[in-house]
């Protein structure tokens, strides 16, 4: 009995670890140092911009951070808006940053636009464009039904005969609109469900196992 009930400790200490590294793996965020070692400073090749180069290979999501490391006093990091990305103003941006080390964490999908503080910089192309993806795991579960649309008026009849120039009133009242059907099952509810039995499985064959 005693055998028994250690080896069933095991199997839900296992369940438990599994459970673990699953949340571990669905939260997982990222730091992503722009411009590797070098930092955020002017390319070697003005004429070329690196920094976007580097972001299109990457992939961003809502949580992850960029971080910035240049040198405080001498450089900075604006986020600013698509046009003063493009013509490099740096009068009016969204936030300035110049601490030397800063962390900018993504908390949303869409685009981002970094320059640099030093506009002189920013014409070399101390710039950046970051795309971050969309959370499609939020979408999945929402689904919508398409109303069919009403029925048309019926046409008015011809006017009779010496009311050539009066036109009768057309109908108003129209055939109310078809009640729409329930939505499908929540896709939620059907992953949750698949979740548990391949949960069950697992505890189940580690248990068959450690007998």
């Amino acid at each position: 009995m005693a055998t028994f009930i250690l080896r069933s400790n095991k199997a839900v200490h296992a369940f438990g670890w599994l459970c673990l590294l699953l949340m571990v793996h669905k939260g997982a965020s990222y730091d992503f140092i722009v411009g590797g070692q070098k930092g955020w400073s002017v390319p070697n090749d003005p004429s070329f911009n690196p920094f976007n180069q580097w972001a299109e290979k990457s992939r961003f999501k809502i949580g992850d951070s960029l971080v910035f490391n240049y040198q405080s006093g001498q450089d900075s990091v604006l986020s600013v808006k698509s046009e003063d990305y493009g013509s490099c103003n740096i009068d009016s941006p969204y936030a300035k940053y110049s601490d030397g080390h800063t962390v900018f964490k993504l908390n949303k999908s869409g685009s981002y636009f970094f320059i640099s503080g030093n506009k002189d910089k920013c014409l070399k192309n101390e710039k950046l464009t970051v795309i971050v993806l969309a959370d499609r795991s939020k979408n999945s579960n929402q689904t919508t039904t398409a109303s069919p649309p009403s029925p048309q008026s019926p046409s008015p009849s011809p006017a009779p005969t010496g009311q050539e120039g009066q036109s009768p009133t057309p109908e108003t009242n129209q055939a109310p609109s078809p009640v729409s059907e329930p939505p499908p099952p929540n896709a939620a509810a059907s992953a949750f469900v698949s979740f548990a039995g391949s949960v069950g499985a697992f505890m189940a064959s580690v248990l068959v196992l450690s007998l």
